[in-house]
């Protein structure tokens, strides 16, 4: 089963986005594939590992497993009932303790099950493969022994996560942990080389180069980050193209490797979208909200566990919508609902004011047919409604306002000093973001004791002062902040003297407090044009001589590319398309034109972030694949909220800086 794009596009089948084709894969290439001869009908047992479940869990639900003939899920390192009339079939990571347990299973007179169908989540080793077959009584019980090489978390229909969480720590920590450091960016280069494979794409390898201010200073163990982490994924990817049939042996996709270092402020700054802002402001545990319903018998309201992701439509036309535009676009579906329907008239808000949810609950009442689009509807009305009374009752429209004005040069010292000392009553947190966003576009402030000096105003404790002295460690010694030669230098409008650390984007600012966008829009913009500097982020390739037949032989090696795709679309992301929903819940029409817009697509572009990415980030990878016509797949090491991100930033070593450094 072949999954490259070029094939599935000669066929004229419909595009399938990136989580899309791992589903796939992972149903019916692995799954479906074990029904064969006499295990064809019978139920089977999926035996997982602890990472593998979670691969599965991001990417099928419960019901597609069922459906591919799985009746049972078991944990390999638990102790499990023999079920010798059922086949077994194992999506493991290639490890010698997995090995032992699958062998303990299989092996000798009583298997735990009559036929073994092996799957490993990344490549296995040959002694691994050895001591399998050393074991004769196991030998014939194998019905299947494959690599998958899917080890990768789809946390997005163009998302995915490699589960390295402590990526920061290991990798910006404690500079002689550079053994931790290597170990970690091995497994990450093992999982970026699985998803490049599931997906059949070989890529040219972009990463951001280390670059010292002169000869005499030292490059530094995370200076290298990206460029040992590009190697990894090279070493990965040259073994895939030697041995895994159908693997493209030229290039059909760009992959562009970074750290967080490229982007202090995107991980603390307050995005202000619907999805930024629930997981911001609404202590989610990951996707899961605690929706409270009105009880049915007038007692105490009933809480409700719900999941914000893809299958509700009204999640998927609202998650990247500034908070303003969402909660007007719920207001407009509900009264358009209400006005279609006279029974919801009637058991609605007579005033014409904002309908309560007990008004809600009596509309499901009068209309069971309209149940689950009311139950949404309602679902969304809450949450927008807390998120808009939290902004009002903490003041975050205020420290957001600074936060951009910071960013983009129209603020300073002087209106950070005026806000500390006119509101106080800013929580703790708020604080901490803003001055980490000032130490990020003023570095040089460490210096000349002025971050200490406003931690003192901020009555911040030193647990919130480690964090922003942390910051110091994201700055290695090609940071474009050092550097007037750098194309991401703080100081554009000299003759305007501003610090900023953006330009404004004329024309795509819509809603207050959206100007600031994720550095990575602007990396991955010059990519698709093929403008980004070849110095700055140096390719890994040999220039192949052709690339599916067109002339981009010398494309990246020369760093004058030809724009890939001259007939580019400048269709605005589906979030930002007008909306011509009649019945007010129409927004299931997302759903059905979400892969069709991917269907006359270009090339894809890969781009990692090492050390967390941001929803910000997620949100700007959508925006511009609809932009570039090209489906753009954000990758890291982790998704980190704002809270995750501090709590990661306190934890690094800070050994190497002196206190006479720090100016504590």
């Amino acid at each position: 089963m072949s999954m490259s794009d070029s094939d599935t596009a000669s066929l004229g089948s419909e595009y399938k986005n990136f989580r899309q084709i791992s589903r796939d894969r992972l149903l019916y290439e692995m799954l479906r594939s074990t029904k064969t001869g006499d295990s064809k009908s019978s139920w089977k047992v999926l035996i997982m590992d602890k990472l593998t479940v979670r691969i599965m869990s991001y990417a099928c639900k419960m019901a597609d497993i069922t459906e591919e003939g799985v009746s049972l899920v078991e944990d390999i390192h638990k102790r499990r009932q023999p079920l010798p009339s059922m086949d077994g079939i194992y999506f493991i990571q290639p490890t010698k303790e997995n090995i032992v347990s699958f062998l303990s299973d299989m092996s000798g007179r009583t298997p735990l099950y009559k036929k073994a169908f092996v799957f490993f989540s990344s490549p296995v080793s040959r002694e691994l493969v050895a001591q399998i077959k050393k074991d004769g009584s196991v030998l014939p019980r194998i019905g299947a022994l494959r690599e998958m090489n899917l080890e990768y978390f789809a946390i997005d229909s163009q998302g995915f996560i490699t589960d390295n969480e402590r990526a920061l720590e290991d990798l910006f920590g404690d500079e002689e942990s550079s053994r931790k450091g290597d170990a970690c960016l091995n497994v990450m280069g093992t999982r970026i080389a699985t998803v490049l494979a599931s997906l059949r794409e070989f890529p040219y390898v972009r990463y951001r180069a280390a670059k010292s201010l002169d000869p005499t200073t030292m490059t530094t163990f995370r200076d290298l980050i990206p460029t040992k982490l590009a190697a990894s994924v090279w070493n990965n990817l040259m073994k895939y193209k030697a041995n895994l049939p159908n693997f493209p042996q030229m290039e059909t996709c760009e992959l562009l490797i970074l750290d967080r270092s490229v982007d202090q402020i995107a991980p603390v700054i307050h995005e202000w979208t619907y999805d930024a802002m629930c997981h911001d402001l609404l202590n989610m545990d990951g996707n899961k909200y605690i929706h409270e319903v009105p009880s049915q018998t007038g007692g105490r309201p009933e809480k409700k566990e719900v999941l914000l992701e893809d299958h509700d439509p009204i999640w998927l036309e609202l998650r990247h919508a500034h908070i303003a535009d969402a909660s007007e676009r719920l207001h407009e579906k509900m009264t358009n609902f209400v006005s279609k329907n006279k029974a919801a008239q009637i058991h609605g808000s007579r005033s014409g004011g904002e309908l309560s949810t007990r008004d809600l609950q009596k509309m499901v009442q009068a209309l069971p047919q309209y149940s689950e689009q009311i139950e949404k509807l309602s679902l969304h009305v809450d949450i927008a409604g807390k998120i808009n009374k939290l902004i009002r009752e903490s003041g975050l429209k205020d420290v957001g306002q600074l936060e951009q004005d910071l960013v983009f040069g129209d603020a300073g010292t002087k209106d950070i000093i005026n806000f500390l000392r006119a509101k106080e009553d800013i929580s703790r947190e708020y604080k901490l973001r803003l001055l980490m966003i000032y130490a990020a576009v003023y570095p040089e402030k460490f210096d000349d004791d002025k971050i200490s000096k406003l931690m003192e105003l901020a009555r911040l404790p030193p647990d919130d002062a480690t964090a922003i002295y942390n910051m110091r460690l994201l700055e290695s010694s090609s940071d474009p902040k050092k550097s007037s030669s750098v194309p991401f230098s703080l100081k554009f409008d000299v003759h305007k003297k501003k610090h900023a650390a953006r330009k404004d984007r004329p024309g795509e600012v819509a809603w207050q407090l959206s100007r600031f966008y994720p550095i990575i829009e602007e990396l991955v913009e010059k990519l698709s044009k093929g403008e980004l500097p070849r110095n700055d982020y140096p390719c890994m390739n040999e220039p192949s001589p052709t690339i599916h037949g067109s002339s981009q032989s010398a494309a990246i090696r020369s760093g004058d590319i030809p724009t890939p795709f001259s007939k580019r679309s400048r269709r605005t992301a589906t979030w930002a398309r007008p909306r011509n929903s009649d019945d007010g819940y129409a927004s299931d029409s997302i759903l059905r034109h979400a892969s069709s817009d991917f269907k006359k697509m270009g090339q894809r572009i890969f781009v990692f972030i090492v050390g967390g990415a941001t929803r910000s980030e997620l949100r700007a990878c959508h925006k511009l694949s609809a932009k570039l016509q090209r489906e753009i797949v954000l990758g890291s090491s982790s998704l980190d909220d704002p809270p995750q991100f501090i709590t990661k930033l306190k934890l690094l070593n800070a050994n190497e800086l002196s206190l006479d450094d720090l100016e504590i």
